[in-house]
C-alpha cells in the first residue's frame, strides 16, 4: 500500500474539519427562554426518592420523557398551586407531544404530605403528574443540598399550622437525562412549551 504523501494527510484533515464544522452548524443551539444550564456541575443530576406506593424512582425510571422537576408541599397558599396549574396549561399547549414529558411534584413537607396525599393532589391537575416524597429527612436535606433548594418551616399559630417557605423554581432534564434548564416562576405556560418543545427536539 503507497504511503500518503504529507499533503495528501493535510488535505484529509482539512475536509474532516470542515465537515465537522458543517454538522456543527446543522445543529445551532437551542434558543432557550429560561435558565440554560446545560453541563453545569453545580447542580444535582440524580435523585432517589419514594412514589406514591413506596416505589424508589430515580431519573433513569423516566428516560426517554423530557423531565420538569418542582419542590413544594401540598398545603402550599400560592407557588405550588400556580406552578401545577401552569404545567397543567403547559400539556395542553403541547399537544401529542405532552405524553413525552414527565412532570415531578417533590414535597419539602414529608411529615403532611404523606404518600395518600400525594397520590390525590398532584394527578388532580393532571392525571401524568407525579408526587414524589424523601424517604427521610437526611433524603430530604440531601436532594434539597443537591439541586440548591431553599426550604425552611414557618411556624404558625399552632403545631400542625406551619407553613414552609422554599424555592420556587423549577427544573428541566431532557430525554437523555440531562439537566438542561433552572425555570423560573411564573413566565406562562406559552413560554415553557416553547422550552420544552426544543428539549424534544
Amino acid at each position: 500500500m503507497p504511503l500518503l504523501k504529507p499533503f495528501s494527510i493535510l488535505a484529509r484533515v482539512f475536509i474532516f474539519s470542515l465537515l465537522a464544522f458543517a454538522l456543527a452548524a446543522c445543529s445551532p443551539k437551542p434558543n432557550f427562554k429560561n435558565v440554560d444550564i446545560t453541563g453545569s456541575t453545580a447542580f444535582g443530576k440524580d435523585f432517589s426518592l419514594l412514589d406514591p406506593d413506596g416505589k424508589t424512582k430515580t431519573l433513569a425510571d423516566f428516560k426517554g420523557k423530557a423531565v420538569v422537576m418542582f419542590f413544594g408541599y401540598t398545603q402550599c397558599p400560592d407557588i405550588c398551586p400556580t406552578t401545577l396549574t401552569e404545567m397543567q396549561q403547559v400539556m395542553t399547549l403541547l399537544g401529542p407531544q405532552s405524553d413525552k414529558v414527565q412532570v415531578l411534584f417533590v414535597t419539602v413537607d414529608p411529615d403532611r404530605d404523606t404518600a395518600e396525599i400525594l397520590r390525590q393532589y398532584v394527578p388532580a391537575f393532571d392525571s401524568r403528574f407525579l408526587g414524589l416524597r424523601p424517604a427521610d429527612q437526611a433524603e430530604l436535606e440531601k436532594v434539597a443540598k443537591d439541586f440548591k433548594i431553599y426550604y425552611k418551616k414557618v411556624p404558625g399559630s399552632s403545631p400542625g399550622s406551619y407553613t414552609m417557605d422554599h424555592t420556587a423554581g423549577s427544573y428541566a432534564f431532557d430525554p437523555e437525562g440531562h439537566l438542561r434548564l433552572y425555570i423560573k416562576h411564573a413566565q406562562g405556560p406559552e413560554t415553557l412549551a416553547q422550552d420544552l418543545k426544543e428539549l424534544l427536539k
